[in-house]
């Protein structure tokens, strides 16, 4: 089986690349570099996915829309998975119903599968990222979430934070509360070295652009 992750660089889209890869399939990462406040892809630190890739091991074609609207986004994605010559493609959803099936509906018309291997697994897979990614929050947007919250570890104690606020957020931040970076996982090859922050905040969210990145 050869797939196509649509990888963001966060801890679900690293999640499911490993996931495939444990499968025995072979594995190729599709990164979509969005208009900024895309309603189905992640934005923050797109351009370093390609590191990303490498540490993994994984070879990587990236998209960049030509249109802003989210039809633009799947016409891309869809002649990109053409051009892969894929049998599947796969996405990290937890429970997010709205990218979810509109991935299965471009699959649909592509004539290819379309997997979610961390649908529906959010306590259990929440306890493995925490235990095994090492992850940075790297955009939030939702209220109790805060400037100083940018470029922060995602870990137990920020997870707290968020069960602990007084509206209600998703820990996983699938609700488009946050987005986050993977720098380090037992399936790297190697370590990425997040180098400083250029941070953006304008009041009610924000996002922790990644400076530069080296060898951990």
């Amino acid at each position: 089986m050869k797939v196509a992750v649509l990888f963001s660089g966060g801890k679900d889209s690293a999640f499911a690349a490993f996931v495939c890869q444990s499968m025995g399939w072979e594995v190729r990462l599709l990164s979509i570099e969005p208009a900024e406040y895309s309603t189905m892809f992640h934005h923050p630190n797109i351009k370093w996915c390609k590191k990303q890739a490498e540490a993994m091991g994984l070879p990587i074609v990236i998209v960049k829309p030509r249109g802003k609207s989210e039809r633009d986004e799947l016409n891309e994605i869809g002649e990109a998975l053409k051009k892969m010559k894929v049998d599947g493609v796969v996405s990290g959803a937890i429970e997010s119903e709205y990218q979810k099936e509109r991935i299965d509906v471009l699959a649909g018309e592509l004539g290819i599968r379309s997997f979610a291997p961390l649908w529906r697994c959010k306590k259990k897979l929440l306890e493995e990222q925490l235990e095994y990614l090492e992850t940075y929050v790297v955009a939030v947007s939702a209220e109790g979430l805060a400037e100083n919250m940018l470029g922060r570890r995602f870990d137990r104690g920020f997870v707290r934070h968020l069960a602990g606020l007084k509206h209600k957020v998703s820990l996983n931040l699938e609700g488009g509360e946050g987005e986050t970076f993977v720098a380090d996982a037992p399936f790297f090859k190697k370590a990425l070295k997040i180098n400083g922050w250029k941070k953006r905040w304008d009041g009610a969210r924000g996002v922790a652009e990644i400076a530069s990145l080296s060898r951990g």
